[in-house]
């Protein structure tokens, strides 16, 4: 028995992880150390039907994604207000109805879990903050997070160091507080 994948089973199966990826891609090819990006989630169909003129623009012909029902495009919002904290900015968020979801890529420094008992006591965010950004262990990461009005959440991380596309890891609850804050642009 081999353990390389079936070549008839996509990679990425799922239309919001195909979405995710292709976000972490997009995200890939500006480089590093850029600002958060936040995207609008639309049903590509319908955006063809509803939207036939900005669909043109975005490069969907109508051959695009007829094999993939429920494909979603990604479409980046204008760029996220200077000197607001991202939970902040994201409460003042809603959508208008023909959005299915939204994504947010940001990139952090992360420690590996064997340093997080070296963290000293007492520090407020912005000391935690540096602290971090001096620790030898340190990487840095891309977070791609998207949810669906539905529920559905996908993520896919990306180190710089092995900043590869082979290399991107996904799942649903990689980055959950940033899931949790995207989804609340949903409600109400």
């Amino acid at each position: 028995m081999s353990n390389l994948p079936d070549p008839s089973t996509p990679m990425a199966a799922s239309p919001l992880t195909r979405a995710v990826l292709e976000i972490d891609e997009y995200a890939s090819g500006l480089g590093w150390d850029q600002p958060a990006r936040l995207f609008a989630l639309v049903d590509t169909a319908k955006l063809r039907a509803q939207e036939p003129g900005l669909a043109e623009q975005l490069g969907l012909d109508a051959a695009d994604g007829e094999d993939a029902p429920a494909a979603i495009t990604p479409i980046e919002q204008d760029e996220l207000p200077a000197g607001v904290a991202l939970d902040e900015f994201l409460a003042t968020i809603a959508w208008p109805d023909p959005v299915t979801g939204c994504a947010m890529t940001v990139e952090r420094l992360m420690l590996p879990p064997s340093a997080e008992g070296s963290v000293p006591n007492g520090l407020d965010e912005a000391q935690l903050a540096e602290w971090v950004a001096e620790h030898p262990d340190r990487q840095e990461v891309r977070m791609t997070v998207a949810v669906l009005r539905d529920g559905a959440r996908e993520s896919a991380l990306r180190l710089r160091e092995k900043d590869s596309p082979t290399e991107v890891l996904t799942g649903a609850d990689l980055v959950p507080g940033l899931a949790e804050a995207l989804s609340a642009t949903f409600e109400g």
